[in-house]
């Protein structure tokens, strides 16, 4: 549907003060400060994450060095989309408007929305990290306790344990600014 004159009374009498409501902060590219950019020309990419190896053992003299087996463990892929969104006016609407350049004034706008629709999905990998409902390659979410490697689960997800100052000594240390909680794997997290 095309901006018309209806949707523009305020504009088309004289009187008016200001216009606003298109001008905020923004916060351009934050996504270039978290992922890599690169340009493709097909549907979707891949990736394949390869196991590595385990780590080196001191080789007695005279043994015969070890051997390890490196794999393919799972693929990622990316599926390209497409963003769009698109605006018309009328003629009359462009011609009798007293104020300002319609046209340009809703073409930065709608650069402006085109932006931050990229930003928000590069915020929403980070923002559903701990949600189940959205997968990496592994078949698990960012954040997760379970990521399987051919060495085990690994955990990328902080647990914390809440911890009971029982004796003077600990509580005199509390009220001294050196507080903190205790991950599961025993680090004191400020």
């Amino acid at each position: 549907m095309a901006i018309s004159r209806n949707q523009l009374v305020k504009e088309l009498e004289p009187g008016l003060n200001a216009l606003f409501g298109l001008e905020y902060d923004r916060y351009e590219n934050q996504h270039t400060e978290i992922f890599d950019t690169e340009n493709s020309d097909r549907a979707f990419e891949e990736e394949v994450m390869l196991s590595g190896f385990g780590s080196a053992q001191v080789k007695p003299e005279g043994s015969s060095v070890n051997y390890d087996d490196a794999t393919e463990t799972f693929t990622a892929r990316y599926t390209h989309e497409t963003l769009a969104l698109a605006f018309s006016i009328t003629e009359e609407a462009v011609e009798d408007n007293l104020y300002d350049k319609i046209s340009s004034r809703y073409t930065k706008a709608l650069a402006r929305s085109m932006s931050n629709a990229k930003q928000v999905k590069g915020a929403n990998i980070l923002n559903r990290a701990f949600n189940s409902s959205y997968t990496g390659g592994d078949g698990l979410e960012l954040c997760s306790t379970a990521h399987v490697t051919l060495g085990g689960n690994v955990k990328n997800e902080v647990t914390l344990i809440l911890v009971t100052l029982d004796t003077k000594q600990e509580k005199d240390t509390a009220s001294a600014g050196l507080t903190g909680a205790v991950s599961s794997d025993h680090q004191v997290l400020n």
